[in-house]
């Protein structure tokens, strides 16, 4: 996580507010954007925040600088976003004005942008994790290499992935963070085991290769994760059902019980988002 910088996670394209607008421009802003807050400043030096929760008891003709917050926390281009999180949680502010040494505005970076760092993250112990798997189940032992793979080639192991996620895949593509996929190479078969969201991601952009781990397997034999994808009717990334958030796992697992939200039952025998 903390090789993971600011610059790399920011919105660049941050909307922002003079210190001589009134409370109603604000407002108006809001309303336009649908965003909760602006960093306000003077020849793009940040000098303060305005936030919806300022308006509350303003006059719409208040002007900006008399009810701005000049206290602010922002972030350095160079921080790291495990640093980033751990502001966030500690001060309750979702999101930070990036500057630079000038106090020059660079982007925005927010608690949506740190978790969307953290989604689907793939670690080396995943990988080996599945080697020793294929080498104990079939007596054979792989080869791990990284390298390019054509989407198009790829066999899904997923029926279904989310759009929330989804979208977060998409953005890190553009941005060139995406992680590598998982793939079982076979003579014959590109077996996709994990990234899911990163192919269908990669399909949607018109990005015909993406990089992945490849467990590379010499032996010509159908693995359990072939029959699995057969059953499902997987053939290609197309074939790979996208679900609304309102469907989520982590949504539909809740339940309401006399006007209360009241969490469910861990969701049992679902197959694993990636």
């Amino acid at each position: 996580m903390d090789k993971k910088r600011v610059r790399d996670y920011m919105t660049a394209d941050v909307d922002t507010i003079n210190m001589n607008q009134t409370a109603r421009d604000v407002i108006n802003a809001i309303k336009v954007t649908s965003h909760d807050g602006f960093p306000i400043v003077d020849r793009n030096v940040v000098i303060g925040y305005i936030s919806a929760r300022d308006l509350l008891f303003a006059h719409p003709d208040t002007p900006v600088r008399e009810i701005m917050s000049q206290h602010l926390i922002v972030a350095d281009p160079e921080m790291a976003i495990g640093d980033v999180a751990r502001v966030i949680i500690r001060s309750g502010i979702q999101k930070l004005p990036v500057v630079n040494e000038k106090n020059e505005l660079l982007g925005i970076i927010s608690n949506t942008d740190v978790v969307r760092s953290q989604i689907e993250h793939v670690s080396p112990d995943k990988v080996y994790k599945l080697m020793d798997t294929i080498e104990r189940l079939h007596g054979i032992k792989p080869h791990l290499s990284k390298g390019p793979v054509m989407v198009s080639t790829l066999l899904p192991t997923q029926s279904r992935i989310y759009m929330d996620e989804l979208e977060g895949r998409i953005y890190e593509i553009k941005k060139g963070l995406a992680e590598p996929v998982i793939v079982i190479k076979k003579p014959d078969q590109n077996i996709l085991v994990d990234g899911h969201h990163r192919a269908v991601a990669a399909k949607r952009l018109g990005i015909k290769i993406l990089e992945a781990y490849l467990i590379e397997i010499a032996e010509d034999f159908e693995l359990g994760l072939e029959r699995t994808a057969r059953a499902m009717k997987l053939r290609t990334v197309d074939d790979i059902q996208i679900m609304d958030y309102a469907r989520h796992p982590l949504v539909a697992g809740t339940h309401r019980f006399g006007g209360a939200i009241v969490v469910g039952e861990p969701i049992k025998n679902r197959e694993k988002e990636d």
